[in-house]
């Protein structure tokens, strides 16, 4: 059964280092990346009150299509096969039920097709301090299968 490298991405610098491990990865195993983006649901009152979900929805896949653009670019001039996902909510929340196909009762991601994940340190929220982003560590800590994070290099 043929298995894929799932590598949620936000745009930083740091997801663009673990985009390339990733693409090293999978020319070496000869699998597929999937690319994961995860927009906020803005789903709140104040939201609820001035616009429908339909711009919403639009909203949050501009801003998918926007993030992913460069990464795109990345994954077809490597010639790696790929496929792009979006997915609304909570991020460490979304990048565990991607890697279990959304089905956490599973064993690991051996079912799924998912082999690993590969993820920067941190991620575009500059609130958060630390060695390790908030999404990151929360991955860490749930993910059904191996984790690499991929710090960024300030030689690059």
């Amino acid at each position: 059964m043929k298995k894929n490298i799932l590598v949620p991405f936000d745009g930083s610098k740091n997801a663009t280092e673990a985009l390339h491990l990733a693409i090293n990865m999978a020319k070496l195993m000869q699998e597929k990346i999937v690319i994961l983006n995860i927009q906020p649901s803005f789903q709140t009152m104040h939201t609820k009150m001035f616009f429908s979900d339909t711009t919403i929805r639009d909203y949050q896949e501009q801003l998918f299509r926007e993030t992913v653009a460069d990464a795109e670019e990345i994954l077809r001039n490597a010639g790696v096969e790929y496929d792009l996902k979006l997915r609304i909510g909570d991020a460490k929340e979304q990048v565990c039920l991607e890697a279990t196909g959304d089905n956490p009762t599973q064993d690991g991601c051996a079912i799924t097709g998912i082999r690993m994940i590969i993820m920067g340190s941190r991620g575009m929220n500059p609130v958060v301090g630390g060695v390790l982003g908030s999404v990151s560590y929360g991955v860490v800590n749930a993910a059904p299968c191996p984790i690499t994070i991929v710090p960024f290099s300030c030689g690059k």
